[in-house]
């Protein structure tokens, strides 16, 4: 940008920087490979204990597909303002302060990518053990995920254009499988099959919650979390050629693609799987449906499906989360030695590695939770830190849509090559549906919404213990501030 809204130190200028290489197609494949993972095919069985009903099912993913629009409606015209690395943080700050942003770096470097990985990496090696038909004891599942986090931080941190590529690659395979999936019932029954039924549409099991609007919002909470996201090109935009043009491009392409595969999707189990069966099905109703449709093979087919998915899911993970804490070192408001580009790849090669460490350390935690805490299973775990990942996202989702109102009036100065379409009443409609998702997932689901509130306090005396360390060794900033 020619004047941009935060310049950085002469010092920081003076650094290493990111290289401007991911074109449209590769933007587009961002958006598309970090939102495709484990939700649309692990999330199912959940949604239906919780909701019942298929008609509430369907209206979750189609609202839940809107609301994404209207966000990135608003994330376009932040992002093309402020093409920075760190995405999020970058317009939190601007609009907030540093503790504001802070507070979503730590939640983000802390818990929230880690758990992201550590949930994507355990549906891999249940999908890789249905697949092989392999009994896979603790250690040999530790092994599985250590070796695959590694790789993947290493494929990232040798140049982003590898990464970049893994994720054009990874995106194309698993859109295309999923949208087979979508498409092999029908096609199926419009050879003769008999595997498809439209009367399992109106099949319904007891929900979970009583409570429409707390269903709805319990629902919407799972939803989310296969939407979960969908702004994953705001990370990268210090490394997207023509952000102006190819950032909306990536959002509104990407978002309006992963709905038309998310509803035909669930259009699909439901015609072959009745109700009750999806519930059953636990974390593997796409596996279910295709065993019904091919038997044994489907299963196994679907699993190597899942596994390709939750793959490309975990690279871009590696590609977009470490740019939050990169931003963050950057700043100098957290470890700084996570703000070094490096030398030779031009990559946040320090922040990749220290998530991909957090990443294995919590997937230990949670096996440990497993074998010894009563009461928890694999399923358990994944659902608690998917729902934690998706409660606490949302807070800072909010408060960035805020961030249009609030930059708006405090620099009405700045260029905004692009301008969010509908302004006021889509930001405002945005910021409402949230207040009104948060209140009822804290009423339908108090022990994640704690969880994720009390991890994102607990960054405050984090940020204030860091600033006063700061003030009292000068040196070791890199401008003081």
């Amino acid at each position: 940008m020619s004047n941009p809204p935060s310049p950085l130190s002469p010092n920081v200028e003076s650094r290493p920087g990111l290289l401007r290489v991911l074109g449209p197609g590769m933007a587009v494949a961002v958006v598309v490979g970090h939102v495709i993972g484990s939700g649309i095919y692990a999330k199912p069985g959940n949604i239906a204990a919780e909701a019942g009903d298929f008609r509430l099912i369907m209206a979750a993913w189609v609202s839940g597909g809107i609301i994404c629009i209207c966000g990135a409606l608003c994330f376009a015209e932040l992002a093309v303002m402020m093409p920075r690395a760190g995405g999020l943080y970058v317009y939190l700050r601007e609009a907030y302060g540093r503790p504001v942003a802070f507070l979503f770096g730590w939640t983000d470097f802390l818990f929230g990518l880690p758990a992201s990985i550590g949930a994507l990496a355990a549906i891999f090696i249940g999908s890789l053990a249905r697949a092989t038909g392999w009994q896979l004891g603790h250690f040999s599942q530790l092994l599985l995920a250590v070796a695959l986090i590694v790789f993947m931080a290493w494929v990232n941190v040798i140049g982003v254009i590898w990464g970049g590529r893994m994720q054009g690659v990874t995106t194309a395979l698993k859109a295309g499988f999923l949208a087979a999936i979508a498409v092999l019932p029908f096609a199926m029954s419009a050879a003769g099959s008999e595997t498809v039924s439209a009367a399992n549409y109106a099949t319904r099991v007891e929900p979970i919650q009583t409570n429409l609007a707390s269903q709805f919002a319990v629902v919407l909470l799972a939803v989310m979390w296969a939407y979960n996201g969908w702004h994953g090109i705001t990370p990268v935009a210090e490394e997207i050629r023509d952000p102006q043009r190819n950032i909306p491009r990536a959002l509104f392409g990407g978002i309006g693609l992963l709905i038309v595969l998310y509803v035909s999707a669930n259009l699909a189990y439901h015609a072959v799987l009745p109700m009750a069966d999806i519930k059953a099905s636990g974390d593997h109703a796409a596996e279910a449906m295709m065993k019904t449709l091919l038997g044994p093979m489907g299963d196994k087919l679907m699993s190597v499906g899942v596994m390709l998915s939750t793959f490309g899911a975990i690279n871009s993970n590696m590609l977009l989360g470490p740019r939050v804490s990169f931003a963050m070192g950057r700043d100098d408001v957290f470890l700084r030695p996570l703000g070094r580009v490096h030398v030779n790849y031009r990559t946040p090669a320090a922040a990749i590695i220290v998530q991909a460490v957090m990443a294995i350390a919590l997937f230990v935690a949670s096996m440990l939770l497993v074998r010894f805490v009563a009461g928890f299973s694999a399923t358990s775990v994944f659902d608690v830190l998917t729902n934690y990942v998706t409660f606490s996202a949302s807070v800072f989702y909010m408060l960035a849509v805020l961030a249009v109102f609030v930059l708006r009036k405090k620099h009405p100065e700045w260029k905004r090559p692009y301008k969010t379409l509908g302004y006021p009443f889509v930001p405002a409609v945005y910021v409402a549906f949230y207040l009104w998702f948060l209140y009822y997932v804290y009423e339908g689901k108090p022990f994640e919404a704690q969880v994720g509130l009390g991890l994102i306090a607990a960054g405050i005396p984090v940020y204030y213990a860091y600033r006063a360390w700061a003030k009292r060794h000068p040196e070791e900033m890199s401008d003081g501030q």
